[in-house]
C-alpha cells in the first residue's frame, strides 16, 4: 500500500517515513495569520452595541454537501478526470458524490494519488519485528526532552498548546519534535470538528469494486535494502526539526480558522474559495527535517517531492494516452499552485476544462 499525500496509512514497512509523512500531509494547509484578539473591554462594547458584528470562531459544515466539481484535462477524444482534495475536512459531513460517480461509471481507469512505497528486503514477520525499533526512532536521542531542546520562549508555547489540545501527557515530552508536533496537530484538529475520516475513498472503492475498474499505481518506488541498520543510524541523530515545531505551533495558534473555512469551501463546492485560498504551509519545513538527515540522505531519500510529482505525470501521460477516460484525485493546494501539476499540463500542451 502507497504512502498517500491526502491521508498516509503507515504499515510497518514504512517505518523510515513514519515521522515525516503524516505530519507533512497534514500541514499542507493555509498559514495566513489572523488578526489578534481584541482586548476584553472592546469586545464587550462591541457586543452591546447594537447592529454590532462580532466574529465567531469558524464552525466545520455538517450534514450532506456537494463537494466540488472536477477538472478535465484533455488531448483529443483522451480525458482525465481529477478531483481536487483537501484534508482535514469536517467530522460530521456526508459527501454528495453524484458528479464523481457519474465519471467514474464512464472510466476506464483510476489513477493513484501521488505518493510513496517504501520496500525492504524484510518480509512481512521481518517488518513486524522491527516496529519496536520504529517506535524508538520517534524519541530524541538519548531520552532528552522537549525542555532540552525547544528554546524556552517555544517550549513555553508548547506547553499551553499541549496543555489546552493534549492534556498530561509525560511521555510526548521525550518525542522528537516533529512527532510531538504531529500529535499536537491532530488533537487540535480534531477538536475544531475537523478529523481524518475517509470520506472520498469509500466513493472510488465501491465504483471500482462494482465496475471492476483497473487501478493504475502512480508512486515513487523507494528500496531500502538495510531497514535495521537505518533504524538504527536513525535513532541516534538529531533532527534539524525545531522550526518544524515553529510552524506547527504558528499553525495551531493562528490558522485553524482558515483550515475550517477551507474544509467548508471544499465541502459546499466553492471553487473560487478553494482557488484564493494560499498554497504556503509548513509541509516543505517538515519533510525537509526527515530529508536532511544523514541517514535519509545514505539511502537517497532526497529530492522526494520532485521525485514524486515527476513519476505522477509520467504515469497519468501514459494514462491519457492509452485510455478514453482516468480518474484521479490530487491535493487542490497542488493542482492549483503555480507550478503545479495542472500547469505541468498545460506546459506539456494538454487543454483544461474547470468545474
Amino acid at each position: 500500500m502507497p504512502v498517500q499525500r491526502e491521508a498516509a496509512e503507515m504499515g510497518h514497512g514504512r517505518w523510515l517515513l513514519v515521522l515525516c509523512l503524516p505530519l507533512a500531509t497534514a500541514l499542507a494547509q493555509t498559514t495566513t495569520p489572523m488578526p489578534a484578539a481584541a482586548p476584553a473591554q472592546e469586545t464587550f462594547a462591541a457586543a452591546t452595541t447594537p447592529d454590532a458584528v462580532i466574529d465567531m470562531p469558524a464552525v466545520a459544515v455538517s450534514g450532506v454537501q456537494p463537494g466540488p466539481g472536477m477538472w478535465r484535462v484533455s488531448k483529443g477524444d483522451h480525458h482525465l478526470w481529477i478531483l481536487g482534495t483537501v484534508s482535514p475536512l469536517p467530522n460530521r459531513l456526508q459527501w454528495k458524490s453524484e458528479q464523481v460517480e457519474a465519471v467514474l461509471a464512464q472510466a476506464d481507469q483510476v489513477l493513484g494519488s501521488p505518493g510513496i512505497t517504501v520496500d525492504t528486503d524484510l518480509g512481512f514477520f521481518g517488518k513486524l519485528m522491527l516496529a519496536p525499533s520504529a517506535f524508538k526512532a520517534g524519541r530524541n536521542p538519548g531520552d532528552v526532552t522537549l525542555q532540552e531542546i525547544l528554546p524556552a520562549d517555544l517550549y513555553a508555547r508548547w506547553s499551553r498548546l499541549k496543555a489546552q489540545y493534549i492534556g498530561r501527557d509525560r511521555g510526548i515530552e521525550k518525542k522528537r519534535p516533529i512527532v510531538a508536533a504531529s500529535e499536537l496537530y491532530f488533537d487540535a484538529i480534531k477538536q475544531s470538528g475537523l478529523g481524518d475520516k475517509p470520506v472520498i475513498r469509500p466513493v472510488f472503492k465501491r465504483a471500482m469494486k462494482k465496475r471492476k475498474l483497473d487501478y493504475t499505481p502512480a508512486t515513487l518506488e523507494l528500496r531500502i535494502a538495510d531497514p535495521k541498520a537505518a533504524i538504527a543510524e536513525f535513532r541516534g541523530e538529531s533532527l534539524d526539526d525545531v522550526e518544524c515545531m515553529r510552524k506547527t505551533l504558528d499553525l495551531v495558534e493562528h490558522d485553524i480558522p482558515a483550515m475550517v473555512e477551507r474544509a467548508n469551501a471544499w465541502a459546499v463546492g466553492d471553487i473560487e474559495a478553494l482557488q484564493r485560498s494560499p498554497a504556503v504551509g509548513t509541509q516543505a519545513v517538515c519533510v525537509a527535517a526527515f530529508s536532511q538527515s544523514r541517514a535519509a540522505r545514505k539511502r537517497g531519500l532526497t529530492d522526494v517531492e520532485a521525485r514524486v510529482k515527476a513519476m505522477w505525470l509520467e504515469v497519468a501521460e501514459q494514462a491519457l494516452q492509452q485510455s478514453d477516460t482516468t480518474v484521479a484525485t490530487l491535493p487542490v493546494s497542488e493542482l492549483l499552485a503555480t507550478d503545479g501539476y495542472l500547469a505541468a499540463f498545460r506546459a506539456r500542451g494538454y487543454e483544461i476544462t474547470e468545474p
